[in-house]
């Protein structure tokens, strides 16, 4: 028998992964990821484990902070190091940086919808009803905003694309 806390250990990294992608801020990801379970435990309780209703709850959480925030959010890259490779650690991290700064350049709805396809496993199906909007809508989003990535990463690193 699945558990909530199967669930949690199943889904949240890509969860965060998606709230990382949205915010470019490790701790504010930290912060929507945890209301995202609590906000899913307190109004559905623990036997609902639904991918599709944690990530709509975490959009919405995700929306609400942006409000009180009203400032536009950019932050620090996670921890992801190793100890035995600082040359690599550096590399790895300002990639990171320059994927972050390019997402952040994309419009929200192109955003959140890459991320979604990234992150999320889900379905452009799924996207398309998570976003409310036609699955060829979805697939022609994200078709033009992984252009818009690469364009931008092109020109912020000057050819050499992470």
């Amino acid at each position: 028998m699945d558990t909530f806390k199967t669930f949690y250990i199943e889904s949240r990294d890509g969860l965060f992964s998606y709230l990382i992608r949205m915010t470019g801020d490790y701790h504010l990801s930290s912060d929507i990821l945890q209301e995202s379970y609590a906000r899913l435990l307190s109004n559905y309780g623990a036997l609902e484990k639904n991918k599709g209703l944690l990530y709509r709850i975490a959009r919405n959480a995700l929306i609400d902070t942006r409000r009180r925030l009203k400032r536009e959010i950019d932050g620090e890259p996670p921890d992801i190091t190793d100890e035995n490779n600082p040359e690599s650690d550096l590399m790895i991290k300002e990639s990171y940086r320059k994927v972050i700064k390019a997402m952040g350049e994309l419009d929200e709805t192109e955003r959140d919808i890459l991320s979604l396809s990234v992150s999320g496993d889900f379905s452009y199906k799924d996207i398309a009803s998570l976003i409310g909007i036609s699955e060829v809508n979805v697939r022609v989003k994200i078709h033009r905003a992984r252009l818009k990535l690469k364009d931008l990463l092109l020109k912020s690193g000057k050819g050499d694309v992470p």
